[in-house]
């Protein structure tokens, strides 16, 4: 919560109406403009560049760096919150921005989430069970923490690090020295990194959740998420998974929520351990891709419930109202061959399958491995959900 004396900390909800600010110019930008706009507020965004997906919704883009505090000040003061979209900004953004409106979550929680060593600190001093791990700051480090943690194990980029970006899986002992240069590459300075020990997990599931101004926390079901090339590519619900470890994951997603101190959004991504254990794998400070599915399958769909959250108001029910899929649309999608004509995927033939949305991000250039957009299914089952999403994607993308 704001402190005594911090700017607007005594006024009551933000009413539609008021000007909401979202840090970051992205799809999750873009989504919960979309969603505040509906409800009757402004939104601007504060982006790097001015042609970003939240430049199609919002009604302005305040275009300026991230790290200059006199740019962030004079835009702040227009706003009556700012929250996040993306968490790879300087921390410093969320200050500079704390001095003139409300920031929510705190720019603390910020600085907590965005870098991978001060996360697993935070999980360890609050007694979240996580990965074994070791912070390395030097190839002498990374030796001492392989003979620790044995092999195979990841060695991770502390910060900047998604989607598979800034990590390297060491299975031998002949893979560390390459992987500390290669993650090493172009630094300025010195970098420091993370080594995780291997999970043999049994498969990987996501909490997104919401804390209100009071307290109040409010947990969509778990879903069970699928990877490809480290990058989301399927996520469902319901997750099929024990009412025990729905219940654990969602209990550890509200703790550690109020642990934080969060007030808005933010996702809780685990490990389900083959023994049955739930461990923490990371935490984002913002709405989530696995959670995109909540736009059609909740009765408050994630983005809602963030302009809900940030804003006072009382948080929106997160009752499912059928079993729903989500598959992630990358720039591979697209036809990229300089040789050939550009050519779109076939969104006729991916909207012929029943239950099947089409959400586009409205990026100008597909790239390999670039989100685009996704498709949302619902239908009687997960089981089904995930055929037809998976159906859809097939046809758009020719097979």
């Amino acid at each position: 919560m704001p402190a005594a004396g911090s700017p607007r900390a005594d006024r009551g909800p933000i009413l539609p109406g008021g000007t909401l600010g979202i840090l970051g110019g992205g799809q999750l930008g873009s989504m919960f403009a979309a969603a505040a706009k509906r409800m009757g507020y402004r939104v601007e965004a504060i982006s790097d560049v001015a042609d970003c997906p939240a430049a199609r919704v919002c009604d302005r883009v305040h275009v300026g760096a991230y790290d200059d505090p006199a740019f962030l000040a004079q835009v702040g003061r227009g706003l009556d919150v700012v929250t996040f979209e993306f968490e790879n900004v300087p921390a410093a953004a969320g200050e500079a921005l704390a001095q003139v409106t409300v920031v929510r979550p705190e720019p603390q929680v910020l600085h907590t989430t965005q870098d991978r060593a001060r996360e697993k600190a935070f999980l360890v001093a609050h007694g979240f069970a996580c990965a074994p791990h070791r912070v390395v700051r030097s190839r002498h480090e990374l030796r001492e923490a392989v003979a620790a943690l044995g092999l195979p194990a990841v060695l991770k980029t502390a910060a900047f690090g998604y989607d598979g970006k800034g990590q390297a899986k060491l299975a031998r002992p002949a893979d560390v020295e390459p992987a500390w240069e290669a993650l090493n590459a172009g630094a300025d300075g010195p970098r420091t990194f993370v080594l995780e020990g291997w999970i043999d997990f049994d498969c990987e599931i996501s909490v997104v959740a919401a804390r209100g101004f009071d307290g109040e926390v409010a947990a969509f079901a778990p879903a069970r998420n699928a990877h490809a090339n480290h990058i989301l590519d399927i996520s469902s619900v319901p997750s099929g998974l024990p009412d025990s470890v729905l219940a654990a994951a969602a209990d550890i997603a509200s703790r550690l929520l109020a642990a934080l101190g969060v007030v808005g959004v933010a996702c809780v991504e685990f490990f389900l351990t083959k023994d049955g254990r739930v461990l923490v794998n990371e935490i984002a400070p913002r709405t989530h891709n696995s959670g995109h599915l909540t736009i059609e399958a909740c009765e408050t769909g994630q983005f809602e419930q963030q302009v809900r959250a940030v804003c006072g108001l009382p948080l929106g029910s997160t009752r499912q109202v059928g079993p729903a899929a989500m598959a992630n649309l990358l720039g591979d999608c697209w036809e990229n061959d300089p040789a050939r004509a550009p050519r779109d995927p076939d969104w006729a033939a991916a909207l012929a399958v029943p239950g099947v949305r089409l959400h586009l991000y409205g990026k100008r250039e597909p790239r390999p491995g670039r989100k685009m957009g996704h498709l949302t299914a619902l239908a009687d089952s997960p089981a089904e959900a995930v055929a037809r999403v998976t159906e859809a994607r097939r046809r758009a993308c020719r097979g």
